[in-house]
């Protein structure tokens, strides 16, 4: 695959892949992109792609995978460029190398491995902190709105630190929302003293917004609005066709993100640039909101500069 438009998503037959599989479809649709579906093997050494009009029994892919995929790709295809990719090697090698020149890498939130309780798998999650291109992660109960990729989806939320989010990320959520004809909610947080809870790693009960500072909210929240208004004019100047909606929030972004993802179509935040803890790699905000919105997250990596 050499399009740096395509759209690449992974699936092993699991009920997660297949999600992401619908998703990917849509967001195919919107991006007048090809779609190429990767399948990475464990019991093969051939290494290839090929252009398909429809799926099939073939040598190169088990028929359980090859049905599931038939399945849920049916009409939803039509009048896309479909290729399938099998792949050889461990599933996160093999697909960040199918995503080296890719648009969009999407994948389930888990596999067929793992324990069934985990909301976020380890493949996933690597992914996402690793991978070339913009990975989105697809959660397993996301609504059926959100997985058709279409303008009713809901609104796209962006999670926006105005010094550090790099502009890639903020580039990427207005066109997803122009993409898809819906508005564009941007979250900033302001600083306030967090709670013990939040230090230590709270569940997901934990993750709710916290009221305000009496004493310094006012001050706090027109700062952060002024500065958050003064980072994305730009972008509002670049794409006067999408509505934005500002909001700032205590403490961190994750909370409000998380809350209002139960009526969005996708979440966009940026991946941190240095980071040696593999789970902090994509920023504790990133990793609140992979572990627990309800629809699907795409974490945006920053671009490589000399």
């Amino acid at each position: 695959m050499t399009e740096k438009t395509a759209v690449v998503v992974g699936v092993d037959g699991s009920e997660h892949s297949l999600r992401a599989l619908e998703w990917a479809l849509g967001v195919a649709h919107h991006l007048e992109a090809p779609l190429t579906v990767a399948h990475v093997r464990s019991d093969a050494l051939q290494l290839g792609s090929a252009r398909i009009s429809s799926l099939g029994p073939g040598p190169t892919i088990p028929d359980t995978v090859l049905d599931a995929l038939a399945d849920r790709i049916g009409p939803k295809a039509e009048g896309l460029d479909v290729r399938y990719a099998s792949l050889d090697g461990s599933v996160i090698d093999a697909l960040t190398a199918a995503a080296r020149d890719a648009r969009l890498l999407v994948v389930g939130a888990r596999g067929r491995g793992g324990f069934a309780s985990l909301l976020l798998g380890s493949t996933s999650r690597s992914l996402a902190a690793s991978a070339p291109c913009p990975v989105v992660v697809v959660p397993h109960e996301a609504r059926a709105a959100s997985l058709e990729g279409g303008a009713g989806a809901g609104r796209v939320l962006l999670g926006l630190h105005v010094e550090e989010t790099p502009d890639e990320v903020v580039d990427f959520a207005f066109e997803a929302a122009r993409r898809r004809g819906v508005s564009l909610e941007v979250v900033t947080a302001y600083p306030v003293p967090p709670s013990p809870a939040l230090l230590i790693g709270a569940p997901a009960p934990a993750l709710q917004v916290p009221p305000p500072l009496p004493d310094e909210a006012p001050e706090l929240v027109e700062s952060t609005s002024r500065h958050q208004e003064e980072r994305l004019r730009p972008f509002t100047a670049r794409y006067p066709g999408v509505k934005v909606v500002r909001t700032v929030t205590p403490v961190d972004a994750a909370g409000r993100l998380v809350e209002d993802s139960q009526e969005a179509g996708l979440v966009v935040v940026g991946r941190h640039r240095r980071h040696r803890v593999e789970t902090l790699l994509v920023g504790s905000v990133a990793h609140a909101v992979l572990h627990h919105a309800a629809c699907p997250v795409a974490v945006v990596p920053p671009v490589k500069r000399p």
